[in-house]
């Protein structure tokens, strides 16, 4: 468990790949998996933000864990994403990966109410927590409140701990603040995992552990070296910049398509919509200048 962690995680929030009808395509997610576990990565995060994981299934979610288990991905480098509003939905799916051996999860406040009471966002954790059975262990909470419109606190995150003990393992901050990063730090006592890149390095130097990013689907060797060596890497940031300012998940695929010369990798499933052509050409434009500019 991430309580008895004491080195660094390098791990990528991974890509969902869908076929053209729209369903997941679990050979391409395994060997996508597969190959970034190979490439430096110590873990492997399905279905969390990056991997529009609020737009699938329970059964869509099992059915692709159990393949990536058989495919050969060791269960204890996968760490579950679980997004739902509904504890009874979060519980379960929770409890799949758990009893299948998968590190931990990464558990999502509930999000369709925006801007709940913190005692209701308690309960709504304690709830789910609660109820995860004798396999309960490794909860990564997660903080991306420009998503979910839901603000964790380093006093939530120590209430929870104080009730729930090594269970509550780890925080991923994906707010992109730096002192909301650093708050949960200094604050916390808990293993750190940043999700913003751009400010990784820094959180490193300052005691985070690692990372669970979204461009480690494209670049794990230069997301692995800024969080093994802690040097910052000029890419990032100026990436990172370029990436927010088109709708993430699609952006991150159209790069991926690009560099796998896969177009398939394009598909999104609704709401979410592929780049058009435009937005499209204006951001591999911009990521083959800034891959130029920052050569490793």
């Amino acid at each position: 468990m991430f309580s008895d962690w004491k080195g660094k995680a390098a791990m990528a929030a991974l890509t969902t790949p869908f076929t053209e009808k729209g369903k997941v395509d679990r050979i391409k997610f395994s060997d996508h998996a597969s190959q970034l576990l190979t490439r430096g990565l110590q873990g492997v995060v399905p279905f969390g933000t990056t991997g529009e994981g609020a737009s699938l299934g329970m059964q869509e979610k099992a059915e692709c864990l159990e393949h990536m288990i058989a495919q050969g991905i060791p269960a204890g480098r996968i760490i579950m994403g679980v997004a739902s509003s509904a504890v009874d939905e979060a519980v379960q799916t929770a409890r799949h990966a758990l009893s299948a051996g998968c590190r931990g999860i990464l558990l999502a406040p509930p999000f369709y109410f925006k801007v709940p009471g913190a005692e209701g966002v308690y309960r709504w954790f304690s709830e789910v927590i609660s109820q995860l059975g004798p396999n309960a262990r490794g909860v990564v909470l997660y903080h991306i409140p420009q998503v979910t419109g839901v603000e964790l606190s380093p006093d939530m995150v120590n209430r929870l701990r104080a009730a729930f003990g090594p269970i509550v393992a780890a925080v991923k901050d994906s707010s992109g603040n730096l002192e909301t990063t650093r708050g949960f730090i200094q604050r916390t006592g808990l293993p750190i995992l940043v999700g913003h890149e751009g400010l990784l390095a820094g959180m490193m130097a300052e005691g985070a552990v690692g990372s669970i990013s979204g461009l480690a689907n494209l670049l794990p060797e230069r997301l692995s070296q800024v969080v093994n060596q802690g040097h910052a890497d000029p890419l990032f940031e100026p990436l990172v910049r370029t990436v927010v300012s088109f709708p993430v998940v699609p952006a991150v695929k159209t790069i991926l398509a690009r560099l796998t010369q896969d177009p398939a990798w394009l598909i999104c499933r609704p709401p979410l919509e592929t780049l058009g052509r435009e937005h499209g050409a204006q951001l591999l434009q911009t990521w083959d200048v800034l891959c130029q500019a920052h050569a490793a």
